[in-house]
């Protein structure tokens, strides 16, 4: 199927930062299935609504997204991770046409948003940061029904698709504020050029269980890129893990992962896939 006929579910609406993120992986005319909630974006993949799904997974100022990997868990072998990419956030204040800074007191964005511009706001003690469920979407709203002294935060894309104008840019904390995206399919990616698998797992609640399972990568010299402990609903002081782990599935992450099975009380792979560039800040 070509690229510009995937459906592709966002979180949000056309604009924002997932939307970027499809953009990069699917083409510039992507067709968007925008969603209220994550929950609603995993359904519409899974029922065929969509191809595929913008999951941002974690961001390297605010840390991982908690319910995307209970999602990514729940979902039994519905779905898989085909393939992620890392957009550069990079955060602007946006207002409709001939506004001033000067004449703003509200700015309004996704609560995650404006954690990532805490410095912007302590310099500008006058401006009340307001959440709201989407970057987006804020600007979208804004333009759709002006409020006298409102602003919202978000991205140019979206500026340029509501007809609003950039005040200023780069309100984010620090330059390097990237958002790591997985790509979710009915389907498993083909395994020739995978560079990266995702697993969750569950093991007995035994003493040096977890070290026992690390080993099966550390014995082939495997990179972990990440490893996330999320706890088990019905059973306390319990959890599972989720760990991303770099080399060729086909060969020693296979052995690393046959040799699992037998450590582990489930094991799961969520999909291989090629792994993604993180570009150079901006």
């Amino acid at each position: 199927m070509r690229a510009d006929g995937l459906a592709v579910a966002i979180q949000g609406e056309a604009g924002s930062f997932s939307h970027l993120a499809a953009r990069q992986v699917h083409g510039e005319h992507v067709r968007l299935l925008p969603c209220v909630g994550f929950a609603e974006l995993f359904c519409a993949v899974e029922t065929g609504a969509a191809d595929r799904g913008m999951v941002p997974i974690e961001n390297s100022l605010a840390g991982s997204i908690h319910e995307n990997y209970d999602l990514l868990g729940a979902r039994g072998g519905a779905l898989h991770v085909v393939a992620e990419t890392a957009v550069r956030v990079r955060h602007c204040l946006i207002a409709p046409p001939d506004t001033a800074l000067a004449d703003l007191r509200r700015v309004v964005s996704h609560p995650v948003a404006l954690v990532q511009c805490r410095k912007f706001f302590s310099e500008h003690p006058e401006l009340e940061p307001v959440p709201a469920y989407d970057t987006a979407g804020s600007v979208r709203d804004l333009m759709a029904r002006p409020v006298p002294a409102t602003a919202a935060i978000g991205s140019a894309l979206a500026a340029a698709l509501y007809g609003a104008v950039v005040l200023c840019e780069g309100l984010e904390d620090h330059e390097a504020n990237h958002t790591r995206f997985l790509v979710i399919a009915r389907e498993p990616a083909p395994l020739e050029r995978a560079t990266k698998t995702s697993v969750v797992l569950t093991l007995p609640n035994l003493p040096g269980s977890l070290h026992r399972a690390l080993g099966a990568f550390a014995a082939r010299r495997l990179q972990l890129t990440k490893l996330e402990s999320r706890p088990l609903a019905g059973r306390p002081w319990e959890y599972s893990f989720y760990l991303d782990v770099m080399g060729d599935p086909r060969r020693e992450v296979g052995e690393a992962l046959a040799e699992l099975r037998g450590l582990a009380s489930e094991l799961r792979v969520l999909g291989s896939y090629q792994a993604a560039e993180v570009a150079a800040a901006s």
